[in-house]
């Protein structure tokens, strides 16, 4: 269990366009994505359930094949292992 301050974690330059913050448990991460306008993020898989949310902006996010655009506001949940991946 811990307390983390978002904004204090390192910033890690994940691909062009890309940053990531990362919060990582033992079977679970929480990614704090900054995307630029046409950023990619893409498609990989981890052994972390993962879980976000958009808080601004949208993002056109496949998890598993399935594409869906995911606008400010909206949650998404990606299974352990499970392929995804997305566009600004």
């Amino acid at each position: 269990m811990g307390y983390f301050d978002v904004p204090g974690l390192k910033k890690v330059a994940l691909a062009e366009g890309v940053t990531l913050r990362l919060v990582s448990g033992e079977k679970m991460s929480m990614a704090f994505y900054s995307l630029n306008p046409h950023a990619i993020i893409p498609e990989h898989a981890h052994p972390h359930e993962q879980m976000g949310t958009v808080l601004k902006g949208s993002l056109q996010l496949t998890i598993g094949g399935v594409e869906k655009i995911v606008t400010q506001g909206i949650a998404y949940h990606v299974p352990s292992n499970l392929p995804h991946g997305g566009r600004c």
